[in-house]
């Protein structure tokens, strides 16, 4: 991983003048994708920071407490509902009248209700969620179907025995990114075209369910991935830098997150394996590739919402390297 350092004093008269630009305002573009909450949280967290030192360790140090409380932000959806959903293995008596898995739907719901009431999702974000509720569904519905994993039979609040709970935990994973979006105010250099993302996409959640009837493509569509997405960059802000990362790694990292969410999920009996029945065990490390996959589809729903962009850093030399090919040119014209 890498970081664009800020410009450094003198290298002004090395570039071509340009306009200035909105993402040089204090009002940039960046803080008005937040919502209200978030735009009061920036302007409380800069003014906190605002004399911390921007050297050495000290500098190091406040910029990954920040990448932290960042990515704690972005998941508060689904650390609460995987909080409710330990809560329910500890404290959730055995004689209740209501079934657990109908108190964790319940308590999906209030979740998903006062993240957008306090504006923490956008409404078009909200649409997002939405969707990938109804992808999740559709494939717990079959899944179980088949015997992949299973639920337990308590409860009313089902659709074909799947507990309706469990579309949130797809919805969680959705929440993250559309937030993690905007929180880092991502940018990407060499980002595929849209189209063949979404064939690819395609391609996977079809296989979720062709795997079982006939040959199963996953590595196909794994180097598919790789082939697409290896030259892309990844460019995330945290406090004062800009760091760079392969997009593949970062797919990889959440996968990776994912997966020890499951193993918590498991181990508090909110769903099981057919290995778990009796007895838990953490989850195959196997699906670590069906994680990283279903992010690929999670990824290419969610540039409906937020289309890849190019980071301003590569946009600024892309307008200096366009400058200087033009006064080039008006050279040559003048000789």
């Amino acid at each position: 991983m890498t970081t664009d350092e800020r410009p450094r004093a003198g290298d002004d008269a090395t570039r071509p003048a340009r306009p200035a630009r909105a993402a040089d305002d204090p009002t940039s573009e960046h803080e008005q994708r937040l919502t209200p909450v978030e735009r009061a949280i920036d302007r409380a967290a800069h003014r906190l920071l605002a004399d911390a030192s921007d050297r050495a360790i000290r500098a190091g140090l406040i910029e990954f407490l920040v990448f932290g409380a960042k990515q704690a932000w972005a998941c508060v959806f689904g650390a609460a509902l995987l909080a409710a959903i330990v809560a329910a293995r500890l404290w959730y008596p055995d004689d209740a009248a209501l079934a657990p898995n109908d108190a964790l739907t319940i308590a999906a719901v209030l979740i998903q209700v006062v993240m957008v009431a306090t504006r923490l999702e956008t409404g078009r974000e909200l649409w997002v969620v939405v969707l990938f509720h109804l992808t999740g569904t559709v494939m717990e519905i079959f899944k179980t179907d088949v015997g992949s994993w299973a639920y337990d039979d308590g409860g009313v609040l089902r659709i074909a025995g799947v507990p309706l709970f469990s579309g949130f935990m797809y919805a969680a994973v959705g929440s993250y990114l559309v937030r993690v979006h905007r929180l880092f105010d991502l940018g990407f250099t060499r980002y595929p075209r849209r189209w063949l993302t979404v064939i690819v996409a395609a391609g996977i959640y079809a296989n979720f369910f062709t795997h079982h009837f006939i040959v199963d493509l996953r590595w196909v569509l794994l180097a598919a991935v790789a082939l697409l997405w290896w030259p892309t960059v990844m460019h995330f802000r945290v406090w004062r830098r800009t760091y760079r990362m392969p997009l593949l790694l970062a797919f990889a990292l959440v996968a990776l997150f994912i997966w020890i969410a499951e193993n918590i999920a498991t181990w508090a009996g909110a769903w099981f394996y057919p290995d778990q029945a009796d007895g838990w065990q953490p989850v195959s490390v196997s699906k670590l590739v069906s994680w990283f996959l279903l992010m690929i589809i999670s990824v290419v729903l969610v540039t409906f919402v937020y289309p890849p962009r190019t980071p301003a850093a590569a946009s600024d030399r892309a307008v200096a390297a366009s400058g200087f090919r033009r006064a080039g040119a008006r050279g040559r014209l003048d000789g």
